[in-house]
């Protein structure tokens, strides 16, 4: 490929990404004006506290400005500790957020009281939201707030984003439910709006969990007489991985073949299964969900490309070297972006 073709290549590829994470901005807003902050449940994070607040002054203008507030601070943190191009792609889609929410005409698509169609906003909202959460982190960046020390600790950890937000809701509906307390002092309506963001918190978790797969990890086993093949082929394909090759026989047939295993996130399965199909069509394979893994196994940060190698191998095993969960030595695949 040609110099320009692949800066052309490059090019379409970032204008396509910035243009998905300028949706899921909108996307993002358009859940958060008609469909959560109407249902009065308490969101997580930092935007939990602005909305707790918002609600208890009966103005929407203090969420919006408290959430550009803690959306700044967040972006320091995420300068400092993540990825330039997971940096500049969250503060695309923050400034969306931020531009949309104070642009968008009001309203009303549905009643808001428990005894009308509030869990049909509290649903539907986390649905949204959930998936622009996937959005914005499947192109290389995200929504802001909770996401970002999500990114963060997700890599250290090697634990799903949805799961990191809901430790951060903990805190937030503390705070959320108190204020709602001194403001109503009805204890049963406190109870109630706890239900319905237990469940705003759940749907928004699970849908971000379900169509973001890079911290999901499955084990793939191929049986093979083409193993020398079927590795090399992986190994071009996404470098940072390796597998094992072992030697295995036939139950019924009493014939000798190869199994190869590699651990992939569930992001890369898809291109890890085209590839073994080219080198051996006739081969068998099947993947299964790994839990527990090594701190050690090594998934690229977010903000650099999932098929972008590691600079430096380190000690091999199935996933390829030991982790960098701050990105400093992949640290920009992503300037490209």
């Amino acid at each position: 490929m040609t110099s320009s073709a692949r800066k052309r290549r490059v090019t379409a590829r970032v204008v396509a990404d910035y243009g998905a994470i300028l949706f899921a901005g909108v996307l993002y807003a358009g859940a958060l004006r008609y469909l959560v902050l109407p249902s009065a449940v308490i969101l997580t994070g930092t935007e939990g506290i602005a909305a707790a607040l918002s609600y208890y002054f009966d103005a929407y203008w203090v969420f919006v400005v408290l959430y550009t507030a803690f959306q700044a601070g967040l972006l320091l943190f995420a300068a400092a500790r993540m990825p330039a191009t997971f940096v500049r792609r969250t503060l695309a889609t923050v400034l969306t957020v931020i531009v949309a929410l104070a642009l968008l005409p009001e309203y009303e698509f549905a009643s808001p009281e428990p005894e009308n169609e509030r869990i049909i906003l509290v649903l539907f909202g986390g649905l949204l939201a959930g998936a622009a959460k996937a959005i914005a982190f499947k192109h290389r960046g995200s929504t802001g707030d909770e996401d970002i020390p999500g990114a963060y600790f997700a890599m250290k950890y090697l634990k799903p984003v949805g799961s990191i937000a809901i430790i951060a809701a903990v805190f937030s509906t503390a705070f959320g439910m108190l204020m709602a307390l001194l403001k109503h002092g009805d204890f049963a309506a406190v109870v109630n709006t706890l239900m319905y963001t237990c469940i705003y918190i759940f749907a928004s978790a699970e849908t971000l969990n379900n169509l973001y797969h890079r911290f999901s990890l499955v084990a793939v086993d191929v049986v093979t007489k083409r193993a020398d093949l079927v590795g090399r082929s992986i190994r071009e394909k996404l470098p940072h991985r390796t597998c094992l090759i072992q030697p295995a026989r036939g139950g019924h047939s009493n014939n000798a073949f190869d199994l190869v295993r590699i651990v992939v996130t569930r992001e890369e399965l898809p291109a890890v299964l085209k590839t073994i199909h080219r080198a051996d069509p006739d081969c068998f394979h099947y993947d299964f969900e790994l839990r527990g893994i090594s701190r050690s196994y090594y998934i690229p940060p977010i903000g650099q490309a999932g098929d972008t190698p590691r600079p430096a191998r380190g000690l091999g095993g199935l996933g390829g070297g030991p982790a960098d969960p701050e990105g400093t030595g992949a640290e920009d695949a992503g300037k490209r972006a």
